[in-house]
């Protein structure tokens, strides 16, 4: 719906509001989290290093990535889950010896914990599973869920088996530098697209291939989510820009 969509848009624009409080960590946490991920089953891996004619240039330090006409496009969230294989958590007793750590069971059945590096959040389930959002980038998201799991391997607290990693959403935004007329964008393009403005102010925008959901304001701002690989992400707006150059208001 467009309302849900909105919550997707939202969340785009804050850099997903799951920020991160202080925690110390110190250079050997760090050390043992990095040869931990090691050995991570991570099914996105192969995939999401796919290569892509459509991107002309990479900043990998600010997770920008160029389209061929000049448009950046910037990773604002990344999505991910881990599944640590332990039956149950005991969620009181991590949220009492944690830092940054809350849990109010009768408002939500989840630890929300926090990490200053990388800036992220998780919810930790007692099922075992971990989801962390505020990522920027997918080897950023897999650095924080070992975080994570690292602090819950000190209190007792160890994964058994094979980690699964995956990365479940990539939200991205660009500004196409021009106004679009979204009430004729909408009419052209009824089966994939719903523009109701009085609900919510941009258009949305379903894509079915790549499955991809498309936010497109009037100012020319986009936002695109739903992407389990970034290339995913790219083939979207790729096959979009044309539609918004036809729809594109003249002075």
């Amino acid at each position: 719906s467009a309302s849900a969509s909105a919550s997707a848009s939202a969340s785009a624009s804050a850099s997903a509001s799951a920020s991160a409080s202080p925690m110390k960590a110190t250079a050997t946490t760090t050390a043992a989290n990095s040869a931990a991920s090691d050995s991570v089953t991570n099914k996105d891996q192969n995939s999401g290093n796919k290569n892509s004619s459509l991107i002309s240039s990479t900043d990998d330090s600010q997770r920008i990535f160029t389209h061929a006409s000049g448009i950046q496009i910037k990773l604002q969230n990344v999505v991910a889950t881990m599944n640590l294989g332990i039956p149950y958590l005991d969620l009181t007793k991590i949220a009492n010896q944690t830092r940054n750590a809350e849990y109010n069971p009768r408002r939500f059945a989840a630890v929300i914990m926090r990490i200053r590096e990388p800036k992220t959040t998780a919810l930790i389930f007692s099922s075992g599973r971990i989801v962390v959002t505020g990522a920027r980038g997918e080897e950023q998201a897999k650095r924080a869920a070992m975080r994570f799991k690292s602090i819950l391997d000190k209190l007792g607290f160890k994964a058994e088996g094979k980690l699964e990693f995956k990365v479940q959403n990539i939200v991205g935004s660009c500004d196409c530098k021009f106004a679009i007329r979204l009430e004729g964008l909408a009419l052209a393009h009824g089966k994939f697209a719903s523009y109701e403005p009085e609900l919510f102010p941009g258009l949305v925008y379903r894509m079915v291939k790549p499955k991809i959901v498309l936010l497109i304001f009037v100012s020319g701002k986009v936002v695109l989510t739903g992407a389990k690989y970034k290339t995913d992400m790219y083939e979207a707006f790729d096959k979009i820009y044309p539609v918004l150059l036809e729809f594109k208001k003249q002075k």
